[in-house]
């Protein structure tokens, strides 16, 4: 099972190398003739477009460098390995995006100041529209690539490329206004292009230092966990997933289940090691611990107030779930954890109205209600059954 992973692991990293040399060799080849037109017609717009191009060069070096780190095998000091490297790489991409607008921005401004006429060729004019074909195709290509295999930085680049293909192609709709009316918006295309990389650049940055600050689990992965793990028939529900993210398609989680108090120790170890490998094979996640919530099933009387609980607790708005439910005749306690909506106003009075309306229906009761997040929530969430 670990060697199928590794496998995996490096398929994706040759993917990702070999796209970047691609993309590499590409971007250098239409900076070098870029600048070579953009010299010679004296045109700012193709000179700057030919700067972008070493910038995406130097992003596609980056990407390399970067998913070799972050293949790295895990050690002592970084027992969960180095996939999180990836993230940094994509976020000095943007960095280097954001920088290489802001530059081309100074100097298109300097042009407005300080104008040049430029003297354009077809030669010059054929080159940046080959070029323009060229960057569709690659961004296009570098893009799929990098969604295919889960790679930010791969789809950064491939987001800029396809950038650079309208920036190219807005050098030549200048160029075609210059020609026949003699007019010249070189240094205002220029400033345009600039502003429009630094928002890209700025876009690529905030995406990226969210996902360092670390996002939710995606949802449809957190659904198909909890799925996975209720198909066993001694599992009536499955709670309090938590996935943490050490690189693209890295995870490691914990989670709680819900089983029938009647289940001995040697059946519970049983099921939780299946329930591991099972989630291991099936999504690549590693559940390094499995909690255990025990459900009455001997006392009906205990059947009749976990009913009872669940409509006081799912009665309050902001309310998505009540698991972990056991009552305790003999001892004269009720437990259970219930999960309240981030889009709540105030989680806390929420939870303290619920510990209330609880309170009241079982005064004799000592009550120890957890107030529970759940860390895979939507952004629309919907109040959950067994799940």
């Amino acid at each position: 099972m670990a060697n199928d992973v590794m496998d995996g692991a490096k398929k994706r990293d040759a993917v990702i190398i070999r796209t970047s040399i691609i993309g590499i060799l590409a971007n250098v080849f239409l900076a070098a003739f870029k600048a070579v037109v953009g010299l010679a017609s004296n045109s700012i717009a193709i000179v700057m477009d030919a700067v972008n191009n070493v910038s995406d060069a130097a992003s596609s070096v980056i990407t390399i460098v970067g998913t070799k780190l972050a293949g790295k095998e895990p050690d002592r000091k970084h027992p969960f390995g180095y996939g999180r490297i990836e993230y940094l790489s994509a976020m000095v991409i943007s960095i280097l995006v954001l920088y290489a607008g802001v530059t081309a921005f100074v100097e298109s401004v300097k042009k407005i100041i300080h104008p040049d006429t430029p003297d354009y060729s077809v030669v010059s004019l054929i080159i940046v529209g080959v070029a323009v074909v060229v960057k569709i195709f690659l961004g296009r290509y570098v893009k799929s690539v990098g969604e295919k295999v889960n790679s930010d930085s791969l789809v950064n680049s491939g987001k800029d490329a396809m950038l650079d293909s309208i920036i190219s192609a807005s050098t030549l709709v200048a160029a075609a206004i210059y020609l026949i009316f003699h007019v010249s918006l070189e240094a205002w295309l220029g400033a345009i292009i600039a502003l429009v990389i630094i928002k890209s650049g700025v876009g690529m940055l905030r995406e990226t230092l969210s996902q360092i600050l670390g996002e939710r689990a995606d949802a449809e992965l957190a659904r198909e966990i909890k799925a996975s793990v209720v198909s066993y028939p001694q599992v009536s529900g499955a709670y309090d997933l938590v996935l943490h993210n050490y690189g693209p398609d890295a995870y490691n989680g914990s989670i709680h289940i819900e089983v029938p108090d009647t289940l001995s120790a040697d059946d519970l170890d049983k099921l939780i090691r299946t329930i591991t490998v099972d989630v291991y094979k099936k999504h690549n996640v590693l559940l390094t611990a499995i909690g255990v919530y025990s459900v009455n099933t001997r006392n009906p009387e205990a059947v009749a107030a976990r009913e009872k609980v669940t409509g006081i607790v799912m009665s309050h708005a902001h309310i998505l779930q009540i698991h972990g439910f056991y009552y305790d005749q003999a001892e004269k306690k009720i437990r259970f954890d219930i999960v309240v909506s981030f889009s709540a106003p105030d989680r806390h009075q929420v939870y303290s109205e619920v510990c209330a309306d609880v309170q009241k229906a079982y005064p004799d009761f000592t009550l120890q209600i957890a107030m529970d997040t759940d860390f895979s929530e939507e952004d629309e969430p919907e109040k959950e059954g067994k799940q």
